[in-house]
């Protein structure tokens, strides 16, 4: 992996040759500056949303996004470190300057684009639910989930918690800051469901085959998964993207998708 990570790095440099023309380019690029510099690039992730990033038995982080940003790092040949953060915080460690960009299973929507710029999509997710109940997981739209009785978590801040309160209003929701406490939740019986991105759902499926959980055969909607940078980073931006389509065209971002989301054997990593 390392012989062809050199050899995309290069052909990435001579897509980047060109510095700055202007004090407006120049300002652009500090992002991508400071971290050729500082020989660090800081990822922002939650490290609790398997299986695109959590912590394994053995301490490491593991997951699709982690995976995916030790290739982009390789590529601009400098170290990765990883900042754990809570999901509802990874925009404002972003803006603050804690970390040069955002991995964590994070939608592009309007509204984040107003404090960050995306680059990716690198896959594409969807909304989806968890329940015990046989009739909700028969749900084809929202509509037939907006039933005042009903009592929903999602993970705060989160486009789930937005999906809740727009296209869901009638249902009671309680947010939480981590799956790990939605999903005790739903087993406790103290919510109906748990509305979540359908690769959140299906693991914890399958992680508790004795529980009787259900989810449904389609998503509710589809949402890009991306990367966020702080805006007018546009150097930063603009290698990533190169990063993303060398990725994809080498056929390793195929390789990771494969691995982490069409298949099971990484959860004997999970603790």
């Amino acid at each position: 992996m390392t012989r062809w990570l050199t050899t995309l790095a290069g052909a990435l440099a001579l897509l980047l040759i060109s510095g700055p023309t202007s004090a407006q380019e120049a300002s652009a690029s500090s992002g991508l500056s400071q971290i050729v510099s500082s020989g660090t690039l800081r990822v922002g992730m939650s490290g609790s949303q398997p299986p695109l990033n959590f912590e394994g038995k053995d301490g490491a982080m593991h997951g699709l996004e982690v995976d995916l940003a030790h290739g982009i790092a390789g590529l601009m040949r400098v170290k990765l470190q990883i900042v754990r953060t809570p999901f509802a915080e990874l925009l404002d460690a972003l803006e603050s300057g804690k970390v040069d960009l955002v991995m964590s299973g994070m939608t592009t929507t309007a509204e984040r684009s107003l404090r960050a710029s995306f680059v990716g999509p690198y896959f594409l997710s969807g909304k989806s639910i968890l329940t015990r109940s046989t009739t909700l997981a028969q749900a084809n739209k929202a509509g037939d989930l907006d039933q005042a009785e009903l009592k929903l978590a999602a993970l705060e801040a989160s486009t789930s918690e937005q999906f809740v309160l727009s296209a869901i209003p009638k249902a009671s929701l309680v947010t939480t800051a981590n799956y790990d406490e939605a999903v005790k939740l739903l087993l406790d019986g103290k919510v109906d469901a748990l509305v979540a991105d359908r690769e959140i759902v299906m693991l914890t499926a399958f992680l508790h085959p004795k529980e009787g959980l259900a989810t449904l055969r389609e998503p509710l909607t589809i949402e890009p998964i991306g990367m966020a940078v702080r805006p007018g980073g546009g150097a930063l931006a603009n290698y990533l993207d190169n990063a993303l389509g060398a990725l994809e065209a080498s056929g390793f971002l195929s390789g990771l998708r494969s691995r982490w989301l069409e298949r099971n054997d990484w959860v004997s990593e999970l603790p």
